[in-house]
């Protein structure tokens, strides 16, 4: 019988916010703020390490993590776009853990909870495919599973390149899992604004 896959988790943090205007890695969701939110999904999943990618703002976001189980990472080339973090997240844990397989998501996807990320760990056993993405407005994307055999694409992304790149380029080694609110992500004070009217009109539904 061969043994369980062994995943890490990479949660991208860096970015500065810039059409936010401030970090979206404080703003609060139910209580909680999106990044510690992430860092709790990925605690909670089956990942085996939970690694946090931070960039700007990391002097003000670090005293705000509330757990000591996430490994936090300092990006200095957060300014380079997302592949630096995913190269700074990769040399981490190509140097430590050797992992089979890794999932990369991002800190404002506030409805990715351990369920998704199990799911994308099960639906790799299930299918054999080398990726697995998230389905949703008729697209894949984040947050993806990459068994190890593309690491070394991830390691080669530059600039503001991300983990689509390689899902159009290989098509035929993807499998995916339906996620209908992964399209939700906040860039905006418009699209903070719209997740806080829409979570509370569907409390008030459920009282």
């Amino acid at each position: 019988m061969s043994r369980p896959k062994e995943t890490a988790l990479m949660i991208l943090a860096a970015g500065g916010s810039t059409r936010l205007g401030q970090p979206k890695q404080e703003l609060i969701f139910q209580g909680i703020s999106l990044l510690n939110r992430a860092i709790e999904a990925g605690l909670k999943s089956q990942c085996r390490r939970t690694l946090v990618i931070l960039g700007a703002f990391h002097e003000r976001l670090i005293p705000k993590i509330n757990t000591n189980q996430a490994d936090i990472l300092i990006n200095p080339k957060w300014k380079e776009g997302m592949s630096s973090s995913l190269r700074t997240g990769m040399e981490s844990l190509l140097e430590k853990d050797q992992p089979d397989q890794v999932i990369i998501m991002l800190c404002d996807q506030p409805f990715v909870d351990e369920n998704i990320l199990n799911q994308l760990i099960s639906t790799q056993q299930e299918t054999g495919k080398p990726i697995v993405a998230c389905h949703y407005k008729d697209a894949l994307g984040v947050p993806v599973l990459f068994n190890k055999k593309f690491f070394p694409q991830l390691m080669e992304l530059k600039g503001g390149e991300g983990a689509k790149k390689i899902l159009h380029h290989f098509p035929e080694e993807v499998a995916s899992i339906p996620f209908p609110s992964g399209h939700i992500d906040i860039d905006t004070p418009a699209d903070y604004k719209a997740l806080i009217w829409t979570s509370q009109k569907q409390n008030s539904k459920n009282k």
